[in-house]
């Protein structure tokens, strides 16, 4: 663990104090598990709070935590797991992580359980389970491309649902090319982690 880059994720946002305990141990276990399966990226491990739990943090400023959230391909558990320890304070907060990877599905619910963070997870892919759900915000940071992302969203936010998906530098190329009801608004909210880096608001008009 990188003991400077704790302090600042911790400057950065305050809140994260009253987790750090648990996201110690989150960062343990995936410094642990990385040894077997690709979980994050090598060059991210030494800015594990910056890049992975700050960076996720972020996403509790733009959607209610009081609702029913889904993390599609949830991987390492970003942002989903996160969102979860903010949840705790929430009793109608919900968190469900969709994980198709066994192993990686294996992983969250090893961290779910070691950190006390009250996450559903689910080793199905997100078309077989979503509509079960019936997430009212739906989140994914790194599965695919925003087209498919907002397909995926698209029934929940329909009914009034929200989703939020943090994109790099091509978000607006990625944009250009989705396929985007005429009904949606799209907001680019400049990420707080990255300048190059956005979280694209997905509402209904």
């Amino acid at each position: 663990m990188s003991i400077a880059d704790r302090q600042r994720a911790l400057e950065r946002r305050p809140e994260l104090g009253r987790v750090a305990q648990q996201l110690e141990i989150y960062e343990n276990l995936l410094l642990r598990w990385q040894s077997s399966i690709n979980l994050v990226g090598r060059s991210t491990l030494d800015e594990v709070w910056t890049r992975h739990f700050l960076d996720s943090a972020q996403l509790a400023d733009l959607a209610p935590l009081d609702r029913r959230w889904a993390d599609l391909g949830s991987g390492a558990g970003f942002p989903g797991l996160v969102i979860a320890l903010f949840q705790q304070t929430h009793a109608a907060g919900e968190m469900h992580l969709i994980e198709s990877d066994k192993r990686k599905a294996a992983f969250l619910r090893e961290v779910s359980r070691e950190i006390g963070a009250s996450a559903h997870i689910h080793n199905e892919r997100c078309e077989d389970v979503l509509s079960e759900i019936q997430p009212e915000v739906v989140v994914s940071r790194a599965m695919t491309d925003i087209g498919r992302l907002i397909a995926y969203a698209q029934p929940f936010v329909e009914k009034g649902g929200v989703g939020l998906f943090p994109k790099g530098r091509d978000i607006v190329v990625e944009l250009t090319r989705a396929s985007i009801p005429s009904n949606f608004q799209i907001v680019l909210k400049q990420s707080r982690t990255d300048p190059e880096a956005a979280i694209v608001q997905v509402l209904r008009d």
